[in-house]
């Protein structure tokens, strides 16, 4: 069976795949459209749980989802701790994505461009939970992996954020 890419924003079902696949693929997607919907009327808890059942829907196969995913769920975090976690698995997620796997989604997309926000993430964690050396260390990681962003906007805002957090870490 070939790989669904079915969260906001991918291309959606591939050909080839049953009827079965396509219905799955349309939950998904009707999981992640709830999640957005519900993140940006201000509904944390619910965008939370439909992100929590896209995450467990997606499974391990799916590693370039479960970044962006996780990306997002921590974001929606309480919990300084909780969304530690979650920054830490969209890193796993993006250790284990190849290139070639993210191209499926946008030719021109590089994996090593999701580093520096990924870092700068759990920078801002640590330096939440009152563990600036941690925060340090993967501000480190992040100023390191710069070059990677693109020049646009995105790749700007990275870059600002990266230098606001080295100032309040000084």
């Amino acid at each position: 069976m070939s790989d669904v890419s079915d969260v906001p924003g991918s291309r959606g079902v591939r050909s080839g795949e049953s009827a079965a696949d396509e219905s799955s693929a349309l939950d998904r997607i009707a999981l992640g459209l709830d999640g957005v919907q519900a993140a940006q009327h201000g509904r944390t808890a619910e965008a939370r749980a439909s992100f929590e059942a896209l995450w467990e829907a997606l499974g391990e196969r799916d590693v370039f989802h479960r970044c962006v995913l996780a990306h997002y769920l921590a974001d929606l975090q309480d919990d300084p701790r909780a969304e530690l976690e979650w920054d830490r698995r969209a890193l796993a997620a993006a250790d284990s994505l190849t290139a070639e796997r993210a191209r499926t989604y946008e030719s021109a997309l590089q994996v090593r461009a999701f580093y520096p926000s990924l870092h700068l993430n759990l920078a801002s964690d640590h330096l939440k939970l009152g563990e600036p050396d941690l925060a340090r260390e993967q501000l480190e990681r992040a100023v390191r992996s710069l070059d990677a962003l693109p020049g646009d906007a995105y790749g700007a805002g990275i870059r600002a954020a990266v230098d606001e957090l080295r100032q309040r870490l000084r």
